[in-house]
């Protein structure tokens, strides 16, 4: 009976290890989660915040106000328009030839045949 005893000990003292190792791995999993939660929320504040300034910075009304103040640039208007005739006999964009390679820096020729 005293062989039965020390073997029954061993086996409840085994189960008491494998729930304490199965609670301190339940415990490490659920704060590896909270972490992860943790961070998540943080990512989504981040989003929103990026896509509120995306929404501010791309507004038509900024972006008119940048190009004033910042480039000098002035709204186009029927009486400051100017158009480009051809002189009779000269090349158009769709006549002119293909270049097959040009430089970065040359100008190229629209359909009204002016440059930009």
């Amino acid at each position: 009976m005293n062989r039965l005893n020390i073997f029954l000990l061993i086996i409840v003292m085994g189960c008491a290890l494998s729930v304490v190792n199965a609670t301190n791995q339940q415990r490490q999993i659920f704060i590896q989660l909270q972490r992860a939660q943790s961070q998540e929320r943080q990512l989504q504040q981040d989003y929103s915040q990026l896509q509120y300034q995306q929404s501010a910075l791309s507004k038509t009304s900024r972006i008119e106000q940048l190009a004033t103040a910042s480039l000098k640039m002035q709204s186009v208007t029927t009486g400051r328009t100017q158009y480009l005739t051809l002189a009779p006999g000269a090349a158009t964009a769709i006549d002119a030839p293909i270049p097959t390679s040009a430089p970065a820096s040359a100008p190229v020729a629209t359909r009204r045949g002016a440059t930009r």
